[in-house]
């Protein structure tokens, strides 16, 4: 190949190259990273588009030069000379690529290895997926509705469903992992950014699938452990207007039902304001109405509602003292509209 036509294919390939380039720096593809593994993974990722950016600089250079060099004259209607394969270059476009898929393979083993070894002062939280709802366990025996972590911290997040196929992701996080009903998953986030992250469910699981969104909010240090110890102690408090709206809050009621007394907006299941005409709807006394609706939804459906929305689970996962701290609070609530 001639000097000139070489400098032509590098032109173009440097060209076409710088632009792909741009584009892939200019946007904003990826959100802000907030933990250790989301780095590593990111890593992977540009490694990636870095290999791709290559290989089209030089398979761009390669059309356009031949476009231009090679094309036929408009009145050659002849065929092409019959030309046998180039076994150099043959060997090449087959070597090249499996070294770079080799080279891939490898760089995402070692992340994936990286990102899956627990270090031993790991947080544990277990998360229970739900329709349509999130419910974050910790080891106090706290569940919380909002992800909290300590910045800085490896925490392990153990994964079961009580139902269908759901799948947790924080895309500041960068992991997704698939919750299946009868196993066990899990996934180690090390946030490394303090702030609040919108938490979402990445698989389609039902009616309030767009619904089942949380957030994951990283604290220092610190402030977590003054979290932790406020959230249990609102819990446990003997006073029942205080218990009560710690359990609503940290249970994810809010992301269902109205309820002005708690800031809730939710449109998925009843008004809960209205729960004293709705009791007299129903031909119950209050507080049995809103203890059965907690511990068997679907004996009782408000007309406009579908079954099998509200989680059943709530009878089990509530002691007594929880329960009977929750329906005073409801009532106390929506009487006062």
């Amino acid at each position: 190949m001639r000097r000139g036509s070489i400098a032509w294919l590098l032109g173009i390939g440097v060209v076409s190259g710088g632009v792909a380039a741009a584009v892939a720096l200019a946007l904003p593809w990826l959100p802000v990273d907030a933990s250790r593994e989301a780095g590593r993974i990111d890593f992977v990722f540009w490694f990636v588009v870095t290999i791709c950016i290559v290989i089209f600089a030089v398979v761009a250079a390669a059309i356009i030069y031949s476009v231009v060099r090679f094309r036929a004259a408009p009145d050659d209607d002849s065929d092409g000379p019959p030309i046998h394969g180039n076994t150099r270059l043959e060997i090449a476009w087959t070597l090249i690529p499996t070294i770079l898929v080799t080279a891939i393979g490898i760089v995402s083993a070692i992340v994936l290895s990286r990102n899956d070894a627990l270090a031993k002062n790991a947080l544990r939280v277990d998360v229970v997926a739900q329709q349509f709802t999130w419910t974050f366990k910790y080891p106090s025996g706290l569940t919380s509705a909002t992800l909290a972590l300590p910045k800085g911290r490896e925490t392990q997040l153990r994964f079961t469903s009580l139902d269908v196929i759901h799948a947790f992701f924080v895309p500041e996080f960068r992991e997704n992992e698939d919750i299946v009903p009868g196993l066990t998953t899990t996934i180690n986030v090390t946030p490394t950014r303090v702030g609040t992250y919108p938490v979402i469910c990445n698989e389609l699981c039902g009616l309030g699938h767009a619904t089942m969104r949380s957030t994951a909010v990283v604290m220092q240090p610190a402030a977590f452990d003054t979290w932790l110890k406020g959230q249990s102690k609102a819990v446990a408090s003997p006073n029942t207007a205080t218990a009560g709206a710690a359990i609503f809050k940290n249970n994810g009621c809010a992301a269902c039902h109205t309820l002005t007394a708690a800031g809730a907006s939710g449109k998925v299941g009843p008004d809960l304001d209205k729960l004293p005409a709705e009791a007299k709807q129903a031909g119950q006394p209050l507080a049995p109405f809103i203890q059965t609706s907690i511990t068997d939804p679907n004996a009782y459906i408000q007309p406009g509602y579908p079954k099998n929305v509200m989680p059943q689970t709530f009878g089990k996962a509530f002691s007594k003292q929880q329960l009977d701290a929750l329906v005073s609070y409801l009532i106390s609530s929506s009487k006062g509209k």
